[in-house]
């Protein structure tokens, strides 16, 4: 049976570090948040295991996630790489000792990314998919999108997660360029997404509008697929909001509606994690047909 992930989420001490991405309009998240805060909720929801993701961009970070990872909660876990200094990334990759250590994310904000295809970083990012780690990113500008599909071109073996439906335009109710940019990103068979709420988004926002994300998701789920779709929460992010279980719900509900195969849904809540991350064994040849049947579908990237 397909555990249950949450597929994003977040543990810090605000006393351990700091978080340039947060501030004044986020108090809530002024607090400690660990294994003992989130367990609880995890057990309300019937959710079996998470993916642990890195949230401040330093080498001690992934210090703090090795020791998060002892936790029966944590599944995986996508640690920090200075990505654009390969030969930084690479001595912190070969530094870092992590439990469960399933792939890699730096914060990019609205950065250029035209690093990303030197010839110093596509071999950075083979000898990451070389040893099993998926690429966590959130694309939300053209231009971001375009180095992203260049790497995904030049590196087709990097598995590659796209944070939060690459911050589609919720506070707006747009739908240009996000949906040219999903469906760009779709024709590539190595990419996938979570089905998620970044904080842009979520500070934008006067109060919880989780099933606002139906429309969006209908379009990734129409392009990527369940095999390539992912639930998360971004707790403790996501507490700016809404409680866990509200979230949880209306997501896993968004989910549901766009889905009405129960193995897509459970797919998309956890065995797309487990196969992207490679949480369990054999995951290798799950990819690998993900690959094969987008690059042979003739409708809009399936």
């Amino acid at each position: 049976m397909t555990r249950t992930i949450d597929a994003h989420h977040h543990f810090w001490r605000t006393a351990a570090q700091d978080q340039p991405w947060r501030d004044s309009s986020h108090q809530a998240l002024a607090e400690d948040f660990g294994p003992e805060d989130l367990g609880p909720e995890l057990a309300a929801a019937g959710i079996d295991a998470t993916v642990l993701i890195q949230s401040v961009d330093e080498p001690a970070e992934n210090d703090r996630l090795a020791a998060y990872a002892q936790s029966d909660l944590v599944a995986g876990v996508v640690a920090w790489l200075p990505l654009a200094d390969p030969a930084a990334a690479l001595a912190e990759l070969d530094r870092m000792s992590i439990p469960k250590l399933s792939g890699v994310r730096t914060l990019i904000a609205r950065d250029p990314l035209d690093w990303l295809v030197r010839p110093e970083s596509l071999d950075l990012f083979r000898e990451i998919a070389r040893r099993g780690l998926a690429w966590d990113v959130v694309p939300v500008t053209s231009e971001q999108i375009t180095a992203v599909g260049k790497l995904a071109d030049a590196v087709p073996e990097l598995r590659m997660v796209i944070d939060h439906l690459g911050r589609p335009p919720l506070d707006t109710g747009a739908w240009q360029p996000w949906a040219g940019h999903l469906a760009e990103l779709a024709g590539n068979p190595s990419v996938a997404v979570k089905v998620s709420v970044g904080i842009d988004v979520l500070t934008s926002w006067d109060s919880w509008r989780g099933p606002d994300l139906l429309p969006y998701v209908e379009w990734v789920g129409a392009r990527f697929g369940a095999s390539r779709l992912m639930l998360a929460s971004n707790w403790p992010v996501v507490l700016l909001k809404s409680r866990y279980g509200q979230a949880w719900s209306d997501l896993s509900a968004v989910v549901a509606e766009v889905f009405s195969d129960p193995q897509d849904r459970s797919l998309v809540r956890g065995g797309t994690a487990e196969n992207w991350y490679r949480l369990t064994g054999g995951t290798a040849s799950v990819f690998k047909e993900v690959q094969a049947a987008t690059a042979n579908s003739s409708a809009i990237g399936i």
